[in-house]
């Protein structure tokens, strides 16, 4: 049996009478409370909202008529007030509540209707830190959770989303709402208000670059939910952050079917790959397959950048998903569509090249508006059992690094062009990486091994296998350069690189056996440089 407080049961059904409503996004708000007032509601609201369902010809008390005190303070203060709190909080069937309700001329509210000042949307609007600080929402937080906590008694919503259901289900139990519903929007406004306090107290770290605060929220809107997660045997949902950064999260999806777990985990690997290349400098394309790139390559435009990235290894692009950096035109729509693949993701997209993708009905286009800062900051987070891995996201640039030729050989300037190319691509490879770039163009990518060297020769076999199937001599990797994401720790690693044919090596540096390294790589007469700066990535 449900219990409202002290033993006493919780009731069913409990009649709605009266209403508070003060909402921030007035989405729905008139035709919800004709809807309630038609329902035989009384409606009692606050400052704008009042003013908003007035102007509608719809009949309202402002709350200072309960309160007996005015909206002050640029209405910070408006609900913070017995008078309301006690109507939200009073156990009806308790004696000593009621009592209490009734000397203290407390009138009941059975139904509140409350969504909070836009905090997060106003955070990462570029904002000032007072505006930021004004959009913290008090009194509605305070509300949402003394009449969530009091569910047994009175209904909360917080999402303009559940109107039409509220309303259904005063039709259906003739003007009462259901212990069991009243529970289930509860729970939805507590949830609410966590994510709501997470993205302030988030705010706050980062405003006061508090690196490791005591405690850390995160939340999030569910925006969809997948038929199953990575197997389909795990359930999987998608949850915003407001974040407004460029990406899966803020697109537009304009053609496909619904976006999977795998879907989404993939394009959000390759558009940040994608933003690694400056779209002024070059039209780029990186074609990803599960989280890892198989093909990544800059061009003078995006067909010529396409077609380099998909001979790099045209077997893993079937299915794949194609980030590109600049909009997507024609000509490159026309070519991609040749091969299967799941998704597209662009800063935007031309009329043609809409047109040729919609005739695949199955194919996803997403468009973000723009590419993402590879050098902005924030935080990533990976859950492990009992506890969450958080972490400064990697925005180490190679461009921003300071370079050291630490070999006999320095390289020419196309190499150290190819070896910057190879280092930005690394930084997105599953370690252990490997990565042979010729001419602005990956050659052969090893991905996710527990030893470098193996890394390195299936990096150069499947270099080797893309040369079989487009009829070459040999392999692309000759003449090429290579980038590992961390340092060597033995020579092997180098040897077997340079027996694919690399002439130049990108590489953190910082291993106990560098000299070993540099003196295998000046016996071979290859150049070799440090970057000082490691791209795990797990």
């Amino acid at each position: 049996m449900a219990v409202a407080s002290k033993n006493i049961p919780a009731p069913d059904l409990v009649p709605v009478r009266r209403a508070l409503l003060s909402v921030s996004d007035k989405t729905g708000l008139t035709d919800f409370a004709a809807a309630l007032v038609k329902a035989g509601v009384e409606l009692v609201s606050t400052g704008g909202t009042a003013k908003a369902i007035a102007e509608a010809g719809i009949a309202v008390r402002d709350v200072s008529e309960l309160t007996g005190f005015p909206e002050i303070m640029d209405g910070r203060v408006k609900t913070l007030h017995p008078s309301v709190h006690g109507a939200l909080l009073g156990i009806r069937d308790d004696p000593e509540h009621s009592a209490a309700m009734h000397e203290h001329g407390i009138e009941p509210i059975d139904l509140l209707v409350v969504n909070l000042y836009p905090f997060e949307e106003v955070r990462y609007s570029g904002a000032n830190y007072a505006s930021i600080v004004e959009n913290i929402d008090i009194g509605g937080p305070a509300m949402v959770r003394a009449s969530a906590k009091n569910h047994a008694y009175v209904a909360t919503v917080t999402d303009p989303e559940d109107y039409a259901s509220v309303i259904n289900a005063l039709e259906l139990n003739i003007g009462s709402l259901s212990f069991d519903f009243r529970r289930h929007l509860a729970a939805k406004a507590f949830a609410r208000t966590a994510a709501y306090d997470a993205a302030i107290s988030g705010w706050f770290a980062e405003a006061l670059e508090i690196e490791h605060p005591t405690w850390r929220a995160f939340g999030g809107k569910l925006e969809s939910v997948m038929r199953y997660g990575e197997n389909p045997h795990q359930q999987a949902g998608f949850y915003a952050t407001g974040d407004k950064r460029p990406g899966v999260a803020t697109a537009v999806q304009v053609q496909g079917k619904a976006l999977s777990y795998n879907n989404i985990n993939d394009t959000d690997a390759a558009y940040e790959l994608v933003g690694e290349f400056d779209p002024k400098r070059s039209a780029a394309v990186a074609i990803i397959k599960h989280a890892n790139p198989c093909g990544v390559a800059e061009g003078v435009t995006l067909l010529d950048a396409y077609a380099k990235a998909l001979a790099c290894d045209p077997v893993s692009a079937f299915g794949g998903i194609v980030a590109l950096n600049r909009l997507l035109d024609a000509e490159a729509a026309e070519e991609i569509v040749k091969t299967f693949t799941e998704v597209i993701i662009a800063p935007d997209a031309s009329d043609e090249a809409k047109a040729i993708v919609t005739a695949k009905k199955n194919l996803r286009l997403l468009l973000a508006g723009a590419t993402p800062d590879p050098r902005a900051p924030a935080m990533t987070v990976k859950s492990v059992s009992g506890g969450l891995l958080v972490q400064g996201r990697d925005n180490a640039v190679v461009d921003d690094l300071e370079l050291k030729v630490v070999t006999k050989r320095a390289p020419t300037d196309k190499e150290m062009a190819d070896l910057k190319f190879a280092f930005r691509v690394a930084k997105h490879v599953k370690s252990n990486a490997i990565v042979y770039v010729k001419d602005a163009a990956t050659v052969g990518i090893g991905a996710g091994q527990m030893s470098r060297v193996d890394s390195s020769r299936i990096a150069a076999r499947k270099a080797l296998d893309a040369a079989e199937a487009a009829g070459l001599a040999e392999p692309l990797t000759k003449g090429s350069v290579v980038a590992s994401d961390a340092f060597f720790p033995f020579a092997d690693g180098l040897i077997s690189a340079i027996e694919a044919g690399a002439t130049a090596v990108i590489q953190p540096g910082g291993s106990m056996r560098d000299d070993d390294v540099i003196a295998a790589a000046d016996e071979h007469g290859i150049a070799m440089v440090f970057t000082g700066t490691r791209h795990f990535r797990h």
